[in-house]
């Protein structure tokens, strides 16, 4: 009899329970910290994984008189916004006599890209490069390469400050698709200094310059590194290598001699620009 009337008490109290569970366990959500779902970006990359032999047009400098009315006109509107830039640098733009030539560049479309040139004699040259953009984005670089025979600051092909002018303008071009890898190498070396021409494919005498691909391109899910023989100099081959991240930035370039110049190579000297004079101060 006694648990008949017990049955109502527990199953009020049974009843009680089921109710505050939900609120315990909000108590308990709220008090415990949960762990958070993150969701893993993709990063886009504009490079695919593998390994490819390339080719690329050459780089071209053409004279004053061989550039489209166009350009020469984008030249002259820049000159002033070049020869501030140049003096802040210390390159003299104001002093002596400068004649440039245009470095044609076909990976990078939205810029005009000049080399600048004073020749004082042997020992006295001092060479820059300009970058001027086609459109209303972007802004004139220059990148020195040779103050009155010497190197402004380290080498141009290595120096972190040639790196840093060539990512901005490579942005402002703003690709929309991977870019032409080995041309856009080949127009980086032009802006420092050099003057890339490819080694061949193939090479049937081994007493002239070893063999070497066109170019070389090594992509992975980090960034790739393209890498060339540059044989403008036959008797001094360079081999440049460039490496880039996973956005298309350069990281890094190196550039150095494949082999020894043979006992009595011809000495090199300072070229003689034909162009434009666009500074004359006696």
């Amino acid at each position: 009899m006694d648990r008949l009337m017990n049955r109502p008490a527990l199953l009020i109290a049974a009843i009680l329970v089921l109710l505050c569970l939900p609120v315990a366990a909000q108590d308990q959500d709220a008090s415990t910290p949960q762990p958070r779902v993150t969701l893993k970006a993709e990063r886009p990359l504009i490079f695919s994984p593998g390994g490819e032999q390339l080719s690329a047009a050459p780089v071209e400098l053409i004279a004053y008189d061989r550039m489209s009315e166009q350009d020469r006109n984008l030249a002259a509107d820049a000159e002033s916004s070049i020869g501030e830039r140049a003096g802040v640098d210390g390159l003299e733009f104001n002093q002596g006599q400068w004649s440039y030539r245009q470095i044609l560049c076909s990976a990078l479309p939205h810029h005009l890209f000049l080399q600048f040139t004073r020749n004082n004699g042997v020992g006295d040259v001092s060479v820059f490069s300009a970058s001027i953009p086609r459109g209303s984005e972007g802004r004139v670089r220059i990148v020195p390469i040779q103050r009155r025979g010497y190197s402004l600051f380290s080498p141009a092909p290595i120096n972190a400050l040639t790196i840093s002018a060539f990512n901005h303008i490579r942005s402002e071009e703003r690709p929309a698709q991977a870019p032409q890898w080995l041309a856009t190498g080949l127009c980086y070396a032009a802006l420092a200094g050099a003057r890339p021409q490819l080694g061949p494919a193939e090479q049937s005498d081994p007493a002239k310059l070893p063999s070497a691909p066109p170019g070389r391109l090594v992509i992975s899910a980090d960034g790739a590194v393209i890498s060339f023989l540059d044989i403008a100099l036959p008797q001094w081959p360079m081999q440049w290598t460039m490496s880039f991240d996973g956005k298309g930035k350069l990281l890094k370039a190196s550039h150095a001699p494949t082999s020894k110049p043979p006992h009595g190579a011809v000495k090199t000297h300072p070229v003689e620009v034909q162009g434009v004079i666009v500074q004359h101060h006696p």
